[in-house]
């Protein structure tokens, strides 16, 4: 694997093992980070599906008025060749 990557021009960095606590305080604040991440989806979720509830509630409005509509002018046409 290393010889691949000197290869490809990529040369190994040493890394500094971190002390404890350095480490709890990275892991720590990648969490927070994590969880700030989670809950802000989840509320564009939330958002999204709350906006599709009321886009298909007044999908369903506009079709039972059209339903409507289109009895009454039955209706009305029916009145008309009893006239």
């Amino acid at each position: 694997m290393r010889a691949k990557m000197r290869l490809m021009g990529f040369r190994g960095a040493t890394v500094k093992p971190l002390n404890e606590e350095a480490a709890a305080e990275l892991g720590a604040e990648l969490l927070g980070e994590a969880i700030v991440f989670g809950v802000g989806g989840f509320c564009l979720y939330l958002e999204y599906a709350r906006q599709a509830g009321q886009s298909r509630r007044k999908d369903e409005e506009h079709a039972a008025e059209l339903r409507e509509l289109g009895d009454r002018l039955q209706r009305v046409q029916e009145e008309l060749r009893a006239l």
